[in-house]
């Protein structure tokens, strides 16, 4: 009996230590990991303007998943932010992505700037359908979010038949509006339009009234690049407020500016306008690049009815010499207006016609080309350029002081007015599109200190996503979209230059995109997480693509 108990016993025994083991064994096998990605020790700008404070992310999914202290073992991936600024993605409100990010769908240069989110759409032109344009680029796969506004040149190129000159008719207008909801229904996220460009600068108030009307009845606002951004640029911001108090929706005024050596310190006057709107309750934002020179196309330098009617009833106008010389006598007027005595201040930045161009102010090419100079020649070697199939310019006609008051003022955000550019192309674009972002940071907040680094962030990030109602971004907090920009304070710096736009900042160490790792130390990993981001009115099908 006593030998039997022994070997039951023997046998419990053996049978309890089997088990033993194969707990510790359990135990030491490695556990799934509680986070994709943990960010130790990083000083977090959250966002919304608060002081920077020290504490680590969890992010599962493509959100934050937990803000707090905790340790390595918690994440399939550690960064260690340690002595790093950790903030939320900047989003960029004023872009003409349109034509460049189906080449190019990483977007570089715009994610190397922190850059996670971009609304494009802007100065009227857009895409149509904008239904068909957001699956292209979900299938095809993007490394940044995209949200856009429905351009009102655009829905008036489509509305309407032949000469623009004149008031749409009541079916033109029908099929404006239809254009106008369809897009809405598509996920626009409002209604832009161009003022200086034709068609749009034929538009009356009332016109652009109606269609705002649309774009405030499905949750979107009126983004608006205005008649006039020198001479009359009070009477523009005025007109821009009366579509938005009339269609009842936000107004964004874009790329805000003094765009005339003769107007230089109007910007006292315009930050005004847009103070006292808000004070009255209207709900008014402007964006901003922090440059003195914009960018756009040559036919900025041309009266408007010069094309009105496309590039046949160009070449007729330039061909017939009374209306040849009208133009070019209005061409200097409208310079000499702004301050100019010359044509320098224009310089091409693409001319596909004859890259030799590129970089070159229209003086020097009129020198190099007529060997003359002076207003009525260099007026003729715009017009050949036109003819020549145009040219993207580099306008230099803005004052640091204007620039400065109105980065300043809390209803400014940061926008860079730039498309996605190729690096190897032989055009010689403005250096916004790879310097804005780290520009802000570098030049206006840590040398001139003209707001503390938490205000930059927040004009960058909640800003933005609270005018544009992009409610799951622009703040670091659980629930979120994780879009993250990792920098350092001390050396993020714009390296771009007018000479050498095409070089991209330092200091940038990681960005973030819906949770996946784009800018990996500096480097573009090659990741497409990005996504379309819609508007509140997007039909329940849009969103469900």
């Amino acid at each position: 009996m006593k030998q039997r108990l022994s070997e039951l016993a023997g046998g419990a025994g053996i049978a309890l230590l089997l088990g033993l083991l194969t707990g510790l064994f359990q135990a030491a096998a490695p556990l799934p990991s509680e986070f994709d990605l943990v960010i130790l020790h990083g000083r977090i700008v959250d966002g919304t303007g608060n002081p920077w404070y020290e504490g680590d992310l969890g992010i599962r999914g493509g959100q934050i998943a937990e803000i707090g202290h905790f340790s390595v073992g918690r994440g399939t991936r550690v960064i260690d932010a340690k002595g790093l600024i950790v903030a939320p993605g900047f989003i960029d409100v004023h872009t003409h992505v349109e034509g460049g990010i189906e080449t190019r769908p990483t977007a570089d240069n715009f994610l190397q700037m922190g850059v996670t989110s971009v609304i494009t759409g802007n100065c009227g032109a857009s895409m149509l359908p904008l239904g068909a344009w957001f699956s292209k680029l979900e299938k095809a796969g993007i490394s940044v979010n995209v949200g856009s506004l429905v351009g009102h040149n655009t829905v008036r190129h489509e509305g309407m038949n032949g000469d623009f000159d004149r008031l749409p008719s009541s079916e033109e207008m029908d099929r404006m509006k239809a254009a106008m909801r369809q897009a809405m229904l598509d996920g626009a996220v409002g209604f832009s339009t161009g003022l200086e460009y034709v068609p749009g600068a034929y538009a009356k108030t009332s016109e652009i009234v109606e269609l705002a009307k649309i774009s405030g009845q499905y949750g979107g606002l009126y983004a608006t690049h205005m008649r006039n951004e020198d001479a009359t640029v009070e009477q523009s911001i005025q007109e821009s407020l009366e579509v938005g108090e009339k269609a009842d929706c936000p107004v964004e005024i874009s790329h805000f500016k003094i765009s005339s050596r003769k107007r230089w310190g109007a910007s006292a006057i315009t930050t005004r306008l847009i103070e006292e709107a808000r004070s009255r309750g209207q709900q008014v934002t402007v964006d901003q690049y922090l440059y003195t020179a914009g960018s756009t196309g040559i036919d900025i330098l041309f009266p408007s009815w010069v094309f009105n009617g496309g590039e046949e009833r160009i070449r007729e106008q330039v061909n017939d010499p009374a209306t040849h010389q009208r133009m070019v006598q209005e061409m200097i007027q409208k310079a000499r207006r702004g301050g100019f005595n010359d044509f320098s201040f224009a310089t091409v930045s693409s001319y596909q016609a004859n890259p030799a161009f590129n970089g070159r102010n229209i003086s020097d090419i009129t020198q190099m080309v007529r060997h003359k100079r002076g207003l009525q020649e260099e007026a003729e070697q715009a017009i050949d350029i036109l003819l020549g199939g145009g040219a993207s310019m580099v306008l230099h006609k803005m004052s640091d002081e204007d620039v400065e008051r109105i980065f300043k003022k809390p209803f400014t955000m940061i926008a860079s007015d730039s498309g996605v550019i190729d690096p190897d192309s032989p055009d010689v674009p403005h250096p916004r599109g790879f310097g804005n972002n780290a520009r802000v940071l570098g030049v206006y907040v840590r040398e001139r200190k003209l707001v503390s680094l938490p205000e930059a962030i927040r004009k960058m990030t909640s800003l933005p996503a609270q005018t544009f109602s992009l409610w799951n971004r622009g703040v670091l907090r659980p629930g979120m979209a994780a879009d993250l920009v990792i920098f350092d304070e001390r050396t993020v710096a714009d390296r771009a230059t007018y000479q050498q736009p095409k070089r991209p900042p330092t200091g940038i160490e990681y960005v973030l995109v819906n949770g996946q790792v784009v800018i990996d130390r500096g480097k573009h990993t090659g990741a497409r997480p990005g996504r379309i981001l819609k508007g509140a009115g997007a039909s329940p099908a849009s969103q469900a693509r």
